[in-house]
């Protein structure tokens, strides 16, 4: 059975509505019993920003080829995953800092990509990733909205064809009910998860 890892970056866990978008898309995911769902709650793990003591670890381990040391995990469940699900709400123009963290720790140089004298080249075994995001605001198309385009470099660099995103956006401009707007999304999560 193919793996499904589910990346929750959530951070108000049970009051995110981006965490309800998340949810509903999975459920309909699930469904099919096509995948094995791996959940990995981020505000669950000890992720460490790279810095003194934890910096110089890593390069120690890298210029070794230590690859299978225990600091890699997220990595090298990364880099297995047949399908990958990211949910994090719009924070500060793009996402929770934790996201990013956990983004620097399976940036891993021949886990999920390599380098060599031609470039870097992504070697991640998922064909599609989705990203999940709710706004409070319009940002859409804006050069303000860099969170889902940063997932989708980060997609591109770690070798992964496809990129979706499911986003309910302008929750808190009070223009229409947020659950109108989670109405919408809904019928867009639910159509790509029919095909994920």
């Amino acid at each position: 059975m193919k793996t499904l890892l589910y990346i929750d970056c959530c951070i108000r866990r049970e009051d995110s509505r981006t965490r309800l978008l998340a949810e509903r898309f999975l459920a309909a995911v699930e469904a099919r019993g096509e995948y094995s769902v791996e959940k990995l709650c981020l505000m669950d793990e000890n992720l460490s920003p790279f810095s003194d003591g934890f910096f110089a670890q890593r390069e120690r381990l890298l210029a070794a080829t230590a690859l299978d040391h225990p600091r890699f995990r997220y990595a090298h469940q990364f880099q297995r995953a047949d399908r990958v699900l990211i949910a994090a709400p719009f924070w500060d123009l793009s996402f929770p800092a934790l996201l990013k963290i956990y983004i620097e720790n399976i940036s891993v140089d021949g886990v999920t990509f390599r380098c060599d004298a031609s470039g870097c080249a992504g070697v991640c075994r998922a064909e599609r990733l989705c990203y999940i995001t709710t706004r409070g605001g319009c940002y859409e198309g804006t050069p303000l909205e860099q969170g889902a385009r940063y997932i989708e470099a980060m997609c591109a660099f770690f070798g992964i064809p496809r990129f979706d995103c499911v986003a309910a956006e302008g929750l808190d401009l009070g223009l229409e009910a947020p659950d109108t707007i989670l109405a919408r999304a809904y019928v867009d999560a639910d159509m790509l998860a029919a095909e994920f």
